[in-house]
């Protein structure tokens, strides 16, 4: 017996009408950005294998990925990232290029949440690259593509966060080498969850490494932040970064979005490939993030590339809903006018229903077998017109 025949799996949708719309919106916003600063499309595919998200640095737990298998046996994945086939795509076929490449991309991608996580297994993503060139010209561009990407979207109370990975990365590299043990602490800063954190740290000793890992999740806010870590940091990599952190932050003032911007040096990344500066912007209404990016220039060595990476992506799916919800009136309107083809008059039909459409007005042809039936159709429709074509090509025209 059928028992699933009429659902959707765990984690995905039908899109209706009107979330059809606000996601094709959102979309062709950002493509229109996107090509506006000179971004070249690509498109990867749905398929990869397994080993393109399983390099040295181990990026996806295997638990979080669709697998199958190919004709061969090979073991495949659907794919849960766009960065890492881009990265893959940028080191193999665009390698003879000219450098930098200005990438962008809008794709699904499939991942596995947790049971009664409330988030999408699939996602669309738009997003953008830069690989190769200079890395602070590119973190500054960047930057101002997402902050844009935001505005177009007309997220106008978008918030924007800003850290860098390589404060965790490094501090956590003096403390343990244990993968299992780095993820628990990772977790813990990431969800600003202090007392289990004090507590998985007291395994560790006290000195100046691990009492900066407890404070990562503290340093979080306006710029007085950075008095207050440069009182906690003691090592001269740390100050490094967090003198990045801070050209970032002050470009972003210089933008104007000093009011929309917070420090968090807690900022650390599930996703383990980015290597500097990590950023996130949510909007009001959503608690997670709709964009997500940072710099990945480990990703590409291990591509056997040398060039640096930057890049974000937008989540479709988040904005989309915060469009429906913003947008009280229907995103999708009825035709202006609905056109009644008498018997053996279809052809004058369609030619009359082409006619209106030619000068910008939207017609729908009837299908109804009377006209008393397609007046009733139009009512409930909220069509104003009804357009009745006889077999001499005679247009009566009747409001409903």
């Amino acid at each position: 017996m059928k028992k699933n025949d009429l659902l959707t799996p765990e984690g995905t949708r039908d899109l209706l009408f009107d979330e059809s719309v606000a996601r094709r919106i959102v979309e062709d916003k950002l493509q229109k950005l996107f090509k506006s600063y000179g971004y070249s499309e690509v498109i990867t595919p749905g398929l990869e294998f397994y080993d393109v998200f399983m390099l040295k640095s181990r990026y996806y737990a295997q638990e979080s990925m669709y697998k199958l298998s190919d004709g061969k046996g090979r073991l495949m994945v659907i794919r849960p990232d766009s960065t890492m086939p881009i990265a893959r795509l940028s080191a193999t076929r665009l390698k003879d290029e000219i450098f930098p490449l200005k990438l962008f991309y809008n794709q699904n991608i499939f991942r596995i949440n947790p049971k009664d996580s409330g988030r999408d297994d699939e996602i669309t993503q738009s997003g953008v690259e830069i690989i190769g060139g200079d890395s602070k010209k590119s973190d500054m561009e960047i930057l101002n593509l997402a902050t844009e990407a935001l505005t177009v979207l007309e997220t106008e109370d978008f918030r924007f966060e800003i850290g860098d990975s390589a404060l965790f990365k490094t501090l956590i590299a003096k403390v343990t080498k244990d993968e299992e043990e780095t993820e628990t602490i990772r977790e813990f800063i990431e969800n600003k969850n202090l007392p289990e954190l004090k507590l998985t740290l007291e395994n560790y000793g006290d000195n100046d490494d691990v009492r900066a890992l407890y404070n990562l999740p503290k340093l979080f806010g306006g710029e007085e932040v950075f008095k207050k870590a440069e009182k906690i940091f003691k090592d001269e990599k740390t100050f490094e970064v967090l003198e990045d952190i801070k050209q970032a932050y002050e470009y972003l003032c210089q933008l104007g979005f000093k009011n929309k911007v917070t420090l968090d040096l807690g900022l650390v990344n599930k996703t383990n490939y980015y290597t500097g500066l990590l950023f996130r912007g949510y909007t009001e209404g959503y608690g997670m993030p709709v964009l997500s990016g940072g710099r990945y220039d480990a990703l590409m060595s291990d591509f056997g590339s040398s060039h640096a990476a930057t890049g974000f992506a937008v989540n479709v799916n988040a904005v989309a809903n915060a469009l429906l919800r913003k947008n009280h009136a229907p995103l999708i309107k009825p035709a202006e006018v609905l056109v009644y083809a008498e018997k053996d008059a279809a052809a004058q039909g369609f030619a009359h229903c082409r006619e209106l459409i030619s000068k910008g007005i939207n017609a729908e042809n009837a299908l109804q077998d009377t006209f008393e039936e397609a007046l009733g159709y139009a009512g409930k429709k909220g069509i104003a017109a009804v357009e009745k074509v006889d077999a001499f090509g005679n247009v009566e025209k009747i409001k409903v």
